[in-house]
C-alpha cells in the first residue's frame, strides 16, 4: 500500500492484497491522515483544488487518459473551459453562478467524484461490462454541468436569484446538455443525458428513469452517488447548511410546502431546524439512495483508492461531529468559513503545488 495515498498525487492503485486486521488498520491511519489535513476548497485527498476548474478539469483528464489511452480529450477540455467562463459570468449568455450552497466549488468536487467512481467501476469489470470511452466523457460532462440549470439566462428579466429555479434546475440542465452535447460532438447521446441528469435530482422518480441501455443506467447510479457524496463529504458541508443551504431553500420556495388545501406546512423553520433533521435524512437517502437504487456505487471510488473509502469516510465524520453539536447543543463547533465560489465572489488562482505552500444539493431535494 502507498503511503498516504501515494503521497497525496491524484493516481489510482491497486486494491492491496488483504493482509488481515493490520492491513485494515493501515488503510484506516491513512484515511485520517489525509482527512485531518485537509484544506476547505480541497478534494478529499487534499491533493486537489476543487474551487478551480484548470486543476479539477487536469485531474479528470489525467484519469480519463489512462483509463482511455487512445481516446480524444478535446471534449472535456472543451467542456471543462466553457463551464469556467459560464459559472465566472464571463459566457454573454448567462448571469455567473449566485447560489452560494451550489456553487462552482459543489459542481466542480462532484466531476472528480464521478471520474473516481466510473475509473473505479471499469477497473472492476470485464471488458464486455465497462461503460467505455464515450459513455464516460458523457458522464462527466453531465456531472460538470448537473447544476447549470441554476444560471439565470441574460435575457431572463423574471427571476433575479438562481435559487429560484430549485425546482426545476434539473429539467433546465438536461435541456441545456441536450443542446450542448451536439456542440462537442456527442449529439448521439443527447438524449440520454437529458434524462441521466435525473439522478442527481427528485423532480422525476428514480426508479422509473428508463435509458434503454443498462451501462448508461449504472452510469446514471454513478453520477447520483457523487453528487450526494461529494457534497456531504464537503469539509465545510456542515457550515455551508448552516449559512447557505437554508437561504437558497427559502429563495427556491422548498422551506415550506403548499398543501392542497391551500395551507403552508413549514419543512425547515430555520437553518438549525435544517441541521437537526439532517441525520435522519442521510439515513433515508443511504438507504433509498446509495445503498437501494444506486446499489453501493460507493465502493468504486475505494477501488480508485486502492481500499480507502476517502469519500463516505468524510460523510460519516461530518455526520458524527454534527452528532456531537447536537448533543452537546454547542453551535460554536460549527466555526469553519469557507470561501463561497459565485461569480461575484470567487477567489480565482491556479492550482500551487503543496511543495509551493499552498443531499444538488442532496438537501434541496428533500422536498
Amino acid at each position: 500500500m502507498k503511503n498516504a495515498y501515494a503521497a497525496a498525487q491524484v493516481t489510482q492503485t491497486e486494491v492491496p492484497t488483504d493482509q488481515g486486521e493490520a492491513n485494515v488498520r493501515s488503510v484506516q491511519n491513512q484515511t485520517m491522515s489525509l482527512l485531518a489535513r485537509r484544506r476547505n476548497d480541497y478534494d478529499v485527498t487534499n491533493a486537489v483544488q476543487v474551487s478551480c476548474p484548470e486543476a479539477v478539469g487536469a485531474a479528470v483528464q489525467e484519469i480519463y487518459s489512462k483509463l482511455y489511452p487512445r481516446a480524444a480529450v478535446r471534449p472535456l477540455e472543451q467542456a471543462f473551459s466553457d463551464f469556467g467562463r459560464m459559472f465566472r459570468g464571463e459566457d454573454p449568455r448567462f448571469h455567473g453562478c449566485d447560489t452560494t450552497y451550489h456553487d462552482m466549488q459543489h459542481s466542480l468536487d462532484v466531476t472528480l467524484a464521478c471520474a473516481r467512481h466510473i475509473d473505479g467501476f471499469e477497473r472492476s469489470q470485464r471488458p464486455a461490462e465497462r461503460l467505455g470511452a464515450k459513455r464516460a466523457a458523457v458522464g462527466i460532462i453531465t456531472a460538470l454541468y448537473h447544476d447549470v440549470g441554476y444560471l439565470r439566462s441574460t435575457h431572463d428579466h423574471t427571476h433575479l436569484q438562481g435559487a429560484e429555479y430549485t425546482r426545476v434546475h434539473v429539467s433546465r440542465g438536461g435541456e441545456f446538455l441536450a443542446d450542448y452535447l451536439k456542440q462537442l460532438g456527442l449529439g448521439s447521446e443527447a438524449s440520454i443525458a437529458r434524462r441521466m441528469i435525473h439522478y442527481t435530482g427528485y423532480e422525476r422518480d428514480i426508479n422509473r428513469i428508463r435509458l434503454g441501455d443498462e451501462r448508461y443506467t449504472r452510469l446514471g447510479h454513478l453520477i447520483g452517488t457523487s453528487d450526494l457524496t461529494a457534497q456531504m463529504a464537503d469539509r465545510c458541508y456542515l457550515e455551508k447548511c448552516r449559512d447557505r443551504l437554508y437561504d437558497e431553500f427559502v429563495v427556491g420556495g422548498v422551506a415550506r410546502r403548499t398543501l392542497p388545501d391551500g395551507r403552508q406546512m413549514v419543512l425547515y423553520s430555520s437553518p438549525r431546524d435544517l441541521l437537526e433533521k439532517t441525520p435522519g435524512f442521510y439515513a433515508m437517502t443511504l438507504r433509498d439512495r446509495l445503498e437501494g437504487t444506486f446499489a453501493s456505487a460507493y465502493q468504486y471510488a475505494a477501488r480508485h483508492f486502492g481500499g480507502m473509502h476517502l469519500y463516505m469516510d468524510s460523510v460519516r465524520e461530518n455526520l458524527k461531529h454534527l452528532e456531537k453539536v447536537l448533543k452537546e447543543n454547542d453551535w460554536s463547533l460549527l466555526r469553519r468559513k469557507p470561501k463561497c465560489f459565485t461569480a461575484d465572489n470567487m477567489h480565482w488562482s491556479l492550482p500551487v503545488t503543496r511543495a509551493g505552500g499552498h443531499a444538488h444539493a442532496a438537501h434541496a431535494r428533500r422536498a
